[in-house]
């Protein structure tokens, strides 16, 4: 005799194969073999050092880039999903692994970020780096390897685009480098260029229309320095003289007001310099300042008249 099934359950006892009403004779996709190459680590960084101050200065690096990382000691057995280790050059020669990068206090955090990023990324080590910058006070760049974006931010000042490109020569010293500078700001552009010129680099120059992403929540200056790098331009042939016009000078003096709280405004000259990027701005409301300060006038001895 068969006993039918009750409503909670699927299926009859003593009825196994046996499909009821509604059941289907054949499995579904549910039961399919589970695919076990989900379960391939993600490569991540290994942090290896006993500096304190390293560790957490390294530590708070990966951490704001999203980088995964583990933490390890020096002589520890390290995963086979970690890409690279980071340490001190102290520590450097005791570590056994394909990639170990000795980290000094003073090394340059933005380089370090991009070669951390193509470890993890796997990325062809023989393909071309190229740097978009968007012009600007604060230049924003971005580093790409083909169309993978190794890291992005904003620069100090216009002349920094040089010290980026000596950095990452230094931590990519066999990977070509591109450098793509956006039209707009003409000013800002010429430092920029003026500036790369001495690192014999490629540089071209591209038109931004359409760079520059809409919205102000997020910052502009990287997003259009991304696009500016995937955008091939035309060649840069040499340097350029700076071309300062009236309405900048006026500018800057404007801006000279506004930061000593409409106290100060500074000199065409001073106004100049930091356009050319001799001074900054503070540095010429301070020299302005200076300048404006009359000294005290001599006390008179008895003898004298008034």
């Amino acid at each position: 005799m068969t006993v039918a099934p009750h409503r909670w359950q699927k299926s009859a006892p003593g009825s196994e194969g046996v499909p009821h009403r509604g059941q289907s004779t054949t499995a579904g996709k549910l039961f399919a073999p589970f695919d076990y190459s989900r379960l391939v680590r993600i490569r991540c960084v290994a942090l290896a050092t006993r500096d304190p101050a390293l560790y957490a200065d390294l530590a708070g690096v990966l951490r704001e880039q999203r980088i995964p990382s583990v933490s390890l000691l020096p002589g520890d057995r390290i995963p086979a999903h970690v890409a690279i280790v980071l340490t001190s050059p102290a520590e450097a020669d005791s570590i056994r692994h394909p990639r170990v990068v000795g980290v000094p206090p003073d090394a340059d955090r933005t380089s370090l970020v991009a070669a951390v990023t193509e470890a993890v990324a796997a990325m062809d080590p023989a393909t071309e780096l190229v740097v978009g910058i968007d012009p600007g006070p604060r230049p924003g760049y971005a580093v790409l390897s083909t169309s993978a974006c190794l890291i992005q931010g904003s620069l100090e000042a216009p002349e920094k685009a040089a010290d980026l490109g000596r950095h990452l020569h230094r931590r990519f010293p066999e990977r070509p480098l591109r450098f793509r500078v956006g039209s707009g700001d003409p000013l800002s552009r010429t430092r920029i260029v003026n500036a790369l010129w001495e690192l014999h680099r490629p540089i071209e120059l591209v038109d931004e229309s359409g760079t520059t992403p809409r919205g102000h929540r997020r910052p502009r200056d990287p997003v259009a320095a991304r696009r500016i790098a995937g955008t091939p331009g035309r060649r840069v042939e040499g340097p350029s003289p700076l071309r300062i016009t009236d309405g900048e000078i006026t500018n800057v003096q404007r801006l000279s007001r506004e930061t000593s709280g409409g106290h100060l405004t500074i000199s065409r000259a001073l106004a100049s310099r930091v356009l050319e990027g001799q001074l900054t701005l503070l540095q010429a409301v301070e020299e302005g300042r200076r300048r404006n300060v009359h000294p005290p006038p001599l006390p008179l001895s008895p003898s004298q008249p008034y």
